[in-house]
């Protein structure tokens, strides 16, 4: 990589509030990986490497404040693969999740000895920079939050409210299996009471840094999801991600988030974030509970598929996720609730699962199919093509999709386009139409609950720290994406 580069002719859009709407013309010029002038007419002989953006769109590179990498495939794999299809969406950072049990890197144990295993498996491989979210599923997990901030950089944790008594894809008989929980111990309303606890004394521990953590949240009812598969399964008169949105009823987002909420209140944690929330239900729960307690700084969250797809657009059973995709009307509810500007950001939570991995039991069973789907490669496209049609500002997306995450997880080095800030930039042709199609995708997956979906904008050109990794379309270089030890200036 070049140890300066300009990028002339751009459109750049800023997320602050006193930043042009529609972004305005100037140069970028980049020096070791970091913005160092940004104005008009700055002269080519100021780089060693100049790249005209002919006008395209500059935004700030995409924070994916929600992904999963390895999951189901190796984790090493993902970084590489699914990174590479992060930079054909314009994401210049992946904060992907992480757990103990099943899965991931299917092992129990303390985080002292898995996520050292975590980081040397991903080293070296993503085309773009990444951290982790962890989700503390035992007693000891709680214990280790204090070293898991300082000594590894982690400062933003997880709670799965549905893993109590129901699993990953459906029904489950043995959580303490599946997690790996130690014997005795239970994931359930008590825990997360206490891992809320353990993260609010690490913030009163660790006072310099407590802006920066943080509690998530994947806000779904155990026992109404239970009950209600079973209802579904037995009237069986509806099949597909209908049946499947059906069995996991809008209402136990609703609950979970209210109970979620009073717990935060009871245990004085005040960085609540509430996870791709998917129904007019859910948002309207998740805006009584801001009212109820005002002290609560609550972050809400939507992914590009719930704002994209419903039940009977998404491309077949492949567009099973959790919490499901709803019908169209909550969909519309979500993009009202967007445009009033109650949502925070934008997420792709792309979870890569393989053809065969997802439907390796009986294509036809929308129960037996795994649950999640990639899709950080349309986010940023997807985002410009159906915002700007409901009158979503660029300086609005920039927000949704880099500044807002950014500024919560510990990232303020990052999420916009500003001197002494990591040079990450999308370049976006915001009149490009183009037709989704499976086989262009950098991912693995084999396929895509957006297929054929007709989009109006498209990534370019993606920099991660002024390395060109996107080249007009196509991933170029080599992967040099780096661990960000948060919080990360």
């Amino acid at each position: 990589m070049s140890k300066s580069l300009l990028i002339t002719n751009a459109r750049v859009v800023r997320p602050g509030s006193d930043a042009p709407e529609e972004g305005e013309f100037v140069d970028l010029l980049i020096e070791d990986g970091k913005f160092s002038r940004i104005g008009p007419n700055i002269t080519a002989d100021a780089a060693d490497a100049v790249v005209d953006a002919s006008g395209k769109v500059a935004f700030p590179g995409v924070v994916d404040a929600h992904q999963h990498w390895g999951i189901y495939n190796p984790l090493g794999e993902d970084a590489e693969t699914e990174s590479r299809a992060c930079a054909q969406g314009g994401v210049t950072t992946s904060l992907s999740y992480m757990r103990t049990g099943q899965y991931y890197m299917n092992t129990g144990g303390a985080y002292a000895d898995v996520f050292p295993q975590v980081l040397a498996a991903t080293e070296g491989r993503p085309y773009i920079d990444y951290a982790y979210h962890l989700a503390p599923m035992s007693r000891q997990h709680i214990d280790e939050i204090p070293s898991l901030i300082t000594d590894h950089g982690v400062t933003s944790f997880k709670i799965f409210m549905f893993y109590g008594s129901h699993g990953l894809h459906g029904r489950s008989t043995d959580q303490s299996e599946f997690l790996m929980t130690p014997e005795g111990e239970r994931y359930d309303l008590a825990h997360f009471e206490f891992v809320m606890r353990g993260i609010q004394a690490a913030r009163e521990q660790l006072g310099d840094k407590a802006d920066h953590i943080s509690l998530s949240l994947h806000c779904e009812t155990a026992e109404i999801m239970s009950a209600y598969t079973k209802i579904v399964e037995e009237e069986g008169s509806l099949s597909g991600l209908a049946a499947y949105s059906a069995s996991r009823p809008p209402h136990s987002e609703g609950l979970a988030i209210t109970i979620a909420s009073f717990l935060a209140d009871e245990t004085a944690l005040p960085n609540i974030n509430l996870l791709h929330l998917s129904s007019r239900k859910a948002m309207t729960a998740a805006m009584r509970m801001a009212k109820a307690f005002p002290h609560v700084n609550f972050r809400r969250e939507v992914t590009i598929g719930h704002l994209l797809a419903d039940i009977d657009t998404a491309h077949g059973l492949g567009g099973k996720v959790n919490p499901p995709l709803r019908p169209r009307d909550d969909v519309e509810a979500l993009w009202e609730h967007l445009l009033a500007g109650d949502l925070d950001w934008v997420v792709s939570d792309h979870a890569c699962c393989k053809d065969e991995k997802k439907f390796a039991e009986d294509r036809g069973d929308i129960f037996a199919a795994k649950s999640g789907f990639g899709g950080a490669e349309y986010l940023l496209p997807g985002l410009v093509s159906e915002g700007r049609k409901r009158g979503l500002s660029w300086r609005r997306i920039a927000q949704l999709t880099s500044l807002n995450p950014a500024r919560r997880y510990g990232l303020p080095g990052k999420g916009d386009i500003a001197v002494g800030m990591d040079a990450d930039i999308a370049l976006v042709d915001p009149n490009r139409n183009w037709t989704v199609r499976s086989e262009d995708s950098e991912s693995t997956q084999e396929y895509t609950p957006f297929e054929g979906f007709e989009l109006g904008a498209k990534v370019t050109d993606t920099f991660v720290r002024g390395r060109r990794v996107l080249t007009e379309g196509s991933v170029t270089g080599e992967p040099t994406g780096r661990y960000l030890h948060r919080p990360y200036k």
